[in-house]
């Protein structure tokens, strides 16, 4: 076995890329064309004898709270209540999903997931060590804004959502909007956009793009960190008719008729370019469902991804459901078919997570010139 070879085996999440964090980045004047971020054909090992949950016991114990200095600001409060969950109001509630504290806890769990898979790193982008503005679009409950905000604390770091269930203490350097990302934004000269599963639920990517190359100052840098809602395999260990792939199925329809599209982020180079965006870089991680991987890590990282799914596949019987006219008795029973499915550590499920990481030129004015960029894709069908 060579070198090359060698180091391949021992890696057990192997990156995909258009570009690497450690890589030198390409020349704002001469981008190099779009490339495909195609897998690298790494498998995940699997582990020779089933796992138990019970080997992580720190997820349970784990802190999600925030402390502080500051009061975040107040705006809209208003939720509507559905089938025993909470849903934000603003914009007529269009989005599909609650914003109650299961689904709180949920999105934290999914942020120490996130820095076990990055190795701690909050961001790949390279800004430099003291930015002046940071916006977190989509901050939910504004753990990773809190985080940057103690990290870089030269910066003013803003999170947006729709939704005010930020906590109410915050750093003096970190502050909270109630917005729509889809308008006009507020801030400019910014040094850093940041997302996080945030393309996959929008409706109109591509615009969001466009404003968020606007707002970032010349050479500043966008990156959104996305899940690839397809449930995938490569040992041929997953049926043809798996309940958990089913429900996935049946969400990528359902969150289309919201205008959403949940695997559109493998797709993101040629919006991102068509918005401007130079020296585009692509990270693609496999995370296990489940705690079937050979390596420990990957174990916690699949633990905790099966506990995210554990928790949204409630909410998938909801509104996404409902809008392809599935009853209520249908979904129980479709998700209890996959909840099921999901503790069989014989199949080696896995989600492809995507880093994607971009630059507005040095020289760049305003938007991007419109006449010379590509037109995106439509978003295609699950």
């Amino acid at each position: 076995m060579s070198g090359d070879e060698a180091d391949a085996a021992r890696d057990p999440v192997a990156p995909e890329a258009a570009g690497s964090p450690d890589a030198p980045a390409q020349s704002p004047q001469s981008p190099q064309p779009p490339q495909s971020p195609l897998l690298t054909g790494s498998v995940i090992e699997a582990a020779s004898q089933p796992g138990d949950d019970d080997e992580f016991h720190l997820i349970e114990g784990y802190d999600t709270s925030s402390q502080a200095s500051t009061s975040a600001s107040d705006s809209v409060y208003a939720h509507t209540y559905e089938n025993g969950r909470r849903y934000h109001f603003f914009k007529n509630s269009r989005y599909p999903l609650p914003d109650d504290d299961m689904e709180q806890s949920r999105e934290d769990m999914k942020h120490s997931m996130m820095l076990e898979l990055t190795d701690g790193k909050l961001f790949y982008a390279p800004i430099g060590d003291h930015p002046q503005h940071i916006l977190d679009i989509g901050t939910g409950t504004g753990i990773w804004a809190i985080e940057v905000g103690d990290q870089y604390p030269s910066a003013q770091v803003r999170g947006i959502d729709l939704t005010p269930i930020q906590p109410l203490w915050v750093p003096p350097n970190v502050s909270f909007l109630v917005d729509d990302c889809s308008n006009e934004w507020l801030q400019s000269n910014v040094d850093l956009a940041h997302f996080r599963f945030m393309s996959p639920i929008l409706p109109n990517v591509p615009t969001v793009m466009q404003h968020c190359y606007k707002s970032l100052k010349p050479g500043g840098w966008v990156e959104l960190q996305e899940l690839h809602g397809e449930v995938m395999c490569d040992d041929d260990t997953m049926p043809d008719d798996d309940p958990l792939n089913y429900v996935y199925q049946l969400a990528g329809k359902a969150f289309l008729k919201f205008g959403m599209n949940v695997k559109i982020a493998r797709d993101l180079e040629p919006i991102l370019r068509s918005a401007g965006f130079v020296n585009v870089h692509c990270i693609a991680k496999k995370v296990p469902i489940g705690i079937w991987a050979r390596d420990k890590t990957l174990r916690l990282i699949g633990l905790y991804q099966k506990m995210a799914i554990a928790d949204i596949l409630g909410a998938f019987a909801g509104r996404p459901f409902a809008a392809l006219g599935i009853t209520p008795e249908e979904g129980a029973v479709i998700i209890a078919l996959a909840r099921k499915a999901m503790e069989d550590n014989k199949v080696h499920r896995y989600f492809t997570y995507y880093f994607w990481y971009a630059q507005k030129p040095e020289n760049a004015t305003g938007a991007a010139d419109e006449e010379d960029a590509p037109s995106p894709p439509p978003p295609q069908s699950p």
